[in-house]
């Protein structure tokens, strides 16, 4: 025996669910045949593909902030060394094309002197 279940959500949206109850006369139930979604699997599947579209958009504002460079002034970059720390012996200064020339830093905006200093030096290893 069929038995057939119309359902309304709160939404309005009707869900027709087919069950199988009584298999014959022998009072066995048989597995149902539903084709319904319940509301926790729904709100469960909807939270799943959520998450899983927001994540790309995480990852890529992640590197696009990892990327940016910080204003001289915002760090209290200076020409001048402060005693034996100076860029050129910074871990995150990339030198130029001789000992002399400006180079550019990791971290800082634009160019840098060899000889300069800010507050985020760090001593290469």
């Amino acid at each position: 025996m069929f038995i057939r279940e119309r359902l309304r959500t709160a939404g309005g949206m009707n869900l027709d669910c087919k069950k199988l109850w009584l298999h014959g006369s022998d009072g066995e139930y048989e597995m149902s045949n539903s084709r319904c979604v319940s509301r926790r699997t729904f709100i469960g599947g909807a939270a799943l593909l959520a998450g899983a579209a927001a994540t790309p958009g995480l990852i890529v504002t992640q590197t696009a902030l990892a990327q940016q460079k910080v204003p001289p002034a915002s760090v209290k970059y200076q020409d001048k060394p402060n005693g034996k720390q100076q860029c050129n012996n910074c871990l995150q200064f990339v030198p130029g094309s001789t000992p002399t020339a400006m180079g550019t830093c990791k971290v800082v905006d634009g160019t840098v002197s060899p000889s300069g200093y800010c507050i985020i030096w760090v001593a290469k290893p």
